[in-house]
């Protein structure tokens, strides 16, 4: 069975992408073994990566055309935060680093406070505090 998942991004920008997540507050697995082309952002406390590869290369492995983010999605990315205010401290922090606010902050369904982001290549993000107290069974 599956032991590690890596998800595979595609970025027009290494650098500018890794310098995006990092001001927002993601970690980066630094490695010889990972090529110049390629980023290993870390998430799910280490247990999954999310490779952001440039265009050129991701278009070579995966021999299919590259979603346009500006007309369509092509998946939504969703993380957990710890508080509310985590939530809207990180929202600030995606402004500040070049990130586009798609839904503000705020609550959904009763028990969910979270906003929806989009990084600099357009790729969707959603971030979530979950007050479980308050789910109604």
């Amino acid at each position: 069975m599956t032991k590690q998942m890596w998800i595979n991004l595609p970025v027009k920008d290494i650098q500018k992408s890794k310098a995006f997540f990092q001001a927002i507050g993601f970690y980066f697995k630094e490695s010889t073994n990972i090529p110049n082309f390629m980023a290993c952002l870390l998430v799910a406390n280490n247990n999954s990566d999310i490779m952001l590869c440039q265009e050129n290369a991701f278009k070579g492995f995966n021999q299919f055309p590259i979603t346009n983010t500006k007309r369509s999605s092509e998946i939504l990315f969703s993380f957990d935060a710890e508080s509310r205010e985590e939530v809207d401290e990180l929202a600030q922090k995606v402004v500040d680093a070049g990130g586009k606010i798609f839904s503000g902050p705020g609550d959904n369904q009763g028990w969910m406070y979270g906003f929806g982001f989009s990084d600099l290549d357009g790729h969707r993000w959603n971030v979530l505090f979950m007050d479980m107290s308050k789910i109604q069974s």
